[in-house]
């Protein structure tokens, strides 16, 4: 498939200091992320806080009409 003098320029490419070097920056930029995210994302190892309050009770929700699809109220004629 390749020929020999490819091969061999192939070789000298992947094996130069230039290619490994930026090669294992990116290694360790990519590892560097990972651990900032899961550093990130874990939750805070503290005591559960737990609340005391009282739960509140929702609020009642007004009455609709049948001719009322979109809950709007129009608003009384004034005479």
């Amino acid at each position: 498939m390749f020929n020999a003098e490819i091969r061999s320029l192939l070789v000298q490419v992947i094996s130069s200091w230039q290619v490994l070097v930026v090669s294992g920056v990116i290694v360790l930029y990519i590892f560097l992320v990972n651990y900032v995210a899961k550093a990130y994302h874990r939750r805070p190892s503290g005591p559960p806080v737990s609340k005391k309050a009282k739960p509140e009770k929702p609020a009642a929700a007004p009455a609709k009409s049948a001719d009322d699809e979109l809950g709007l109220e129009e608003a009384a004629p004034k005479n």
